[in-house]
């Protein structure tokens, strides 16, 4: 059996090394020992640090997306968006430090809103953008701007894991999974036609 190719193995060591420790554990020496390669060995593959971070970052984007996507039933459209937002959240406390580098950490080449949303640059929010589509289309969410109900649905979970990450809640997961699921319903409630 052959191993995979050097970039790959590179950026599986460099993950492992964020989701367990968090990115500052990323270092290209760190990352290279891992590999059994040495540090300048990772440039000829990535050109720097942050570039090894940015495809981090969009094979993660890439990952929730297919998730979501493969959640898209044709079924109840209230049900597509509570579970492509408990995807979100589950993904969040599977991975923790790759939730918080993909979706929290300020940086340079991070989607802006709305610009790079509407121009579909989001593989996520596009994902939930099109799942608002479709249930208004079907008459169950009220008319008004897609992409602004897809941020609004995209900034309630977001917040809530962010406090449940900052220990603003007693919960455990369970208990916290059960609230957030209730919280959202009470969202798309006001959301409805």
């Amino acid at each position: 059996m052959s191993r995979p190719p050097t970039a790959r193995r590179i950026l599986a060591a460099a993950r492992a090394l964020l989701e367990r420790e968090g990115p500052g554990a990323v270092t290209m020496r760190r990352v290279a020992e891992a590999v059994g390669i040495t540090p300048m060995a990772i440039y000829r593959h990535f050109a720097s640090r942050d570039a090894l971070f940015r495809r981090i970052g969009d094979d993660s984007f890439q990952e929730i997306a297919r998730h979501w996507a493969a959640r898209k039933s044709g079924g109840d459209p209230l049900a597509q968006l509570v579970a492509i937002q408990m995807i979100y959240l589950d993904y969040a406390l599977a991975h923790p430090h790759l939730f918080d580098y993909a979706f929290s950490v300020r940086r340079d080449d991070a989607r802006r809103f709305p610009e790079d949303f509407r121009a579909r640059r989001s593989p996520t929010l596009n994902v939930v953008h099109d799942a608002v589509v479709d249930a208004q289309a079907r008459g169950v969410l009220r008319e008004g701007d897609p992409w602004d109900i897809a941020m609004t649905l995209w900034a309630h979970s977001h917040g809530l894991v962010a406090l449940y990450r900052a220990g603003r809640f007693s919960y455990d997961d369970r208990r916290f999974q059960a609230f957030y699921k209730a919280s959202l319903g009470r969202l798309l409630d006001g959301l409805k036609a």
